[in-house]
């Protein structure tokens, strides 16, 4: 099993995710499928974690040789391992991968340390070596032999080299300062042409594998006459450096050599012995200077360093050699590559600083200063990149993130090299904050008022109430609520109600001004996050009046039960105050502001009436007038406007008796139709017949009583008031103004017929009311006793005065029958 060739397991924490090492070591040529490792057992990690993290290999851009199986937890080969193709003569070869889980993110790195086999022999560059050594040769002369090339690395390398047994030379080995090994052949003994023109060898390289390979060669020597001087290198070590990706043809350095011979034995030719496969292509030397230069690409990323032998020889064959050793100086030509390990996008909006958001892995090819990188990111984010591994990055929150300042950001990440010029590379991170419900609705007001004429309509649409919510989606969608308010001892939904959707008040019913005139309540909008936000805003309605109501007069009380006269004296002077008009109208502002005016009169010449405050004043005095009607109209100041008409009866006279006279012809503005007509004949026919019984009643009972007491006294207060002044009666001042103060008491009913007033005088008032009993009432400064005449007289005088009560009675009775059909 591969797992006896686990040697080594790290685990180590770094900031805010787990991060640990592993390492294993296998051989190569492995079959796919077997395995490398346990990761979950070596990294203490239960198969659970590996599915629910979605554990998977991260290799970058090398080839993936090694597959994990999350299910069983190990790692197997998933491809075939050439050790030699994989690393060259690099020792020890290894290769490395991540393995990355999420949710919370961690990081292990895996090192597979690759172990060398024997599958590999020894092998020559060329199948024949040809050597002409002239017989001169003197003994110990050497003769360089192409090394063999070994694929492989330590033990199962090239170790050692044999000659096939001959009479003339022996093999000496050398090693180089890298370890590598290099042969010559060393004459022995003189040559003899003439004895052994040609000779025939075999040169055998061995490894140190088990089990052992090799390789061969054959050497054909040649024997020719003498050339006995040898090139001889003017250096044993030649140095050089070279830039990489220098062009093709750029100068290296020269080497140089002589030969002590002279014509065609000593004319030398230079060529690279033992040249490595991956170096024959990189330079070339001209053969008769010895003029090193570049053939081709030359790549400081994979190789540093070059260790050349330079084989001089002669025209005899005599050989010498040197070693040439060239130093690649590196040029930052590879900028940093970035690759992204994994990113957690969206990210909520609530995460603390801290938190990881993205690993990236940067690399730079280069070395030394060229392949020191750093990383940043741009400014004036909320984000910060730190090293947690080699190579390795993390992307973590700075500060607090807000959704509704920046829903997402495009995060640059930069890395940059220390070379110069300095190489750099860069990639954008998209990251989306999602949102969490952290704003409470806010309304465009800080209060809201509106005006609502009255009598609206039901369902009419008063104002909008509008709130806005910062956050996203749902926790973006407002609801409005009234808040639970009482007014006048009702629910606020009894007056209006509000679409939860768009925030519209509408009115539950009509309002009416004089009932209500100020509605404040609060109003919520509830967003739709949980748990839910939510604000209140306070709402006030004013209902404004409209003019919905007429005027209502108070006084004079306008009754189809009496006729009330005003008195005027017929002394009164000009501008004598006769009444006073008093109404009121229910409505506010403009729409209670009254005007006066006399409509009609029976001779308008003769008063005027008080446009702001209703009070009828004598205008010129007619002596022979002795009654008027006068109609008041009373407007108000609405649009349009609304009125209320009141009609005022005015009697001019100086004694009670001249005014009872007078009073019962006022002139009614309406004639009787013929049904009236046969009511009051029917109606007089009756009253008649209960007077001549009354008569004879009061006349058996009531006779001698009525000498002894007073006339008129104890008539009932049923009896109507008949205008009349006293002797002593005058206008005070002369201002025109009433000298008394009314105290009216009004009951109001659905009916303004059936409506009351009643209002008190002073004892010194003036006026004479006429009720439907058909009495009069005099007040107590008019009561008089009665003279001494005689008993006929006062009959004769009670006699006419009930009839003309009770004509006035009827009349009165029929006049109100005639208001009730007419109204």
């Amino acid at each position: 099993s591969a797992a006896r060739w686990q040697v080594l397991f790290f685990i180590s924490c770094y900031i805010s995710f787990a991060i640990s090492q592993i390492r294993y070591s296998i051989p190569e040529e492995m079959s796919k499928g077997l395995l490398i490792g346990n990761v979950a057992q070596d990294l203490g990690l239960d198969m659970k974690r590996l599915r629910t993290g979605r554990a998977r290999i991260v290799t970058g851009e090398s080839t993936q040789y090694a597959e994990l199986i999350t299910d069983k937890g190990i790692l197997v080969v998933s491809e075939r391992i050439d050790r030699e193709q994989l690393c060259g003569d690099i020792t020890p070869c290894s290769f490395s991968f991540e393995i990355i889980l999420e949710n919370p993110i961690e990081l292990h790195q895996v090192t597979v340390e690759i172990i060398d086999v024997n599958d590999n022999s020894p092998v020559f560059e060329k199948s024949k070596i040809n050597f002409e050594i002239s017989e001169s040769a003197s003994t110990g002369s050497r003769f360089a032999l192409e090394s063999a090339y070994d694929a492989d690395v330590e033990f199962n390398s090239l170790q050692n080299y044999v000659l096939t047994r001959n009479n003339y030379f022996v093999l000496k080995q050398h090693s180089n300062p890298d370890g590598s090994r290099y042969v010559e052949m060393v004459l022995d003994k003189a040559l003899d042409r003439e004895e052994h023109p040609n000779l025939s060898l075999k040169l055998i390289a061995v490894d140190g594998g088990n089990p052992q390979r090799s390789g061969s060669v054959n050497i054909d020597v040649t024997v020719l006459d003498a050339n006995d001087n040898a090139p001889e290198f003017n250096q044993t070590i030649y140095r050089a450096s070279v830039m990489e990706n220098a062009p093709k043809g750029t100068y290296i350095t020269t080497v140089n050599a002589t030969d002590a011979d002279s014509g065609s034995n000593g004319h030398i030719t230079f060529s690279f012995s033992d040249l490595k496969e991956h170096s024959r292509d990189i330079f070339s030397i001209d053969d008769s200077t010895g003029l090193v230069s570049v053939l081709g690409n030359i790549d400081f990323e994979k190789e540093k360093r070059f260790e050349i032998r330079v084989k001089a020889i002669d025209q005899g064959g005599l050989t010498s050699t040197s070693k040439l050793v060239i130093e690649v100086v590196d040029v930052n030509d590879n900028a940093p590559v970035i690759n992204l390990m994994s990113l957690s996008s969206p990210v909520a909006e609530d995460v603390p600083p801290g938190t990881t958001i993205a690993v990236v892995n940067i690399k730079d090819f280069d070395s030394g200063r060229n392949g020191q990188v750093a990383c940043f990111i741009n400014e004036n984010l909320p984000f910060n990149i730190k090293s947690s591994l080699s190579n390795y990055y993390n992307l973590i929150t700075d500060a607090f993130l807000d959704r509704e300042t920046h829903s997402e950001y495009n995060i640059t990440v930069t890395a940059s090299d220390s070379g110069s010029p300095a190489l750099s590379s860069s990639t954008t991170l998209l990251l989306k904050v999602s949102d969490i419900n952290d704003n409470a609705p806010v309304f465009d007001r800080g209060s809201y008022s509106t005006h609502l004429l009255e009598n609206n309509e039901p369902g009419l649409s008063i104002c909008s109430i509008t709130a806005r919510d910062l956050d996203w989606n749902q926790n973006a969608r407002v609801s409005y609520f009234l808040e639970n308010t009482q007014i006048g001892g009702a629910p606020i939904s009894s007056y209006v109600s509000i679409n939860s959707e768009n925030g519209v008040i509408h009115a539950v019913r009509s309002f009416d001004y004089e009932q209500i005139k100020k509605l404040s309540f609060a109003v919520k909008a509830q967003d739709g996050g949980s748990p839910p936000l939510s604000s209140n805003v306070s709402v006030k309605i004013m209902i404004q009046d409209k003019n919905d109501n007429a005027p209502q007069v108070l006084y004079p009380v306008q009754s189809g039960a009496s006729v009330v006269a005003e008195i005027v004296p017929r002394s009164a002077d000009v501008g004598y105050l006769v009444t006073k008009v008093v109404a009121v109208d229910v409505d506010s502002g403009q729409n209670a502001w009254l005007s006066y005016k006399l409509q009609k009169a029976t001779d308008k010449a003769l008063f005027e009436v008080g446009l702001q405050n209703g009070e009828i004043r004598t205008v010129l005095t007619d002596k022979d007038a002795v009654k008027q009607r006068l109609t008041v109209v009373v407007e108000d100041n609405g649009q349009p406007s609304r009125s209320a008409t009141v009609n005022v009866n005015v009697a001019v006279a100086d004694s009670f008796p001249e005014v009872l006279s007078e009073f019962t012809d006022f002139p009614h503005d309406k004639d009787y139709n013929d049904n009236l007509t046969f009511y009051l004949v029917l109606a007089l026919a009756v009253v008649s017949f209960l007077f001549i019984v009354s008569i004879i009643a009061i006349l058996s009972v009531k006779c001698y009583r009525w000498r002894r007491e007073r006339m008129f006294y104890k008539s009932g207060a049923n009896l109507p008031v008949i205008p009349y002044y006293p002797p002593l009666y005058a206008d005070v001042g002369g201002t025109g103004t009433l000298q008394h103060v009314y105290n009216y008491e009004v009951c109001r009913t659905t009916d303004s017929r059936k409506s009351d007033l009643k209002y008190g005088r002073p004892c010194s008032e003036s006026i004479i009311s006429l009720d439907s009993s058909g009495t009069q009432t005099l007040t107590h400064a008019q009561r008089e006793k009665p003279t001494n005449q005689d008993f006929d007289d006062q009959v004769r005088f009670i006699y006419w005065y009930l009839l003309e009560s009770f004509f006035l009675r009827v009349c009165v009775y029929i006049y109100e029958i005639y208001l009730w059909d007419y109204c």
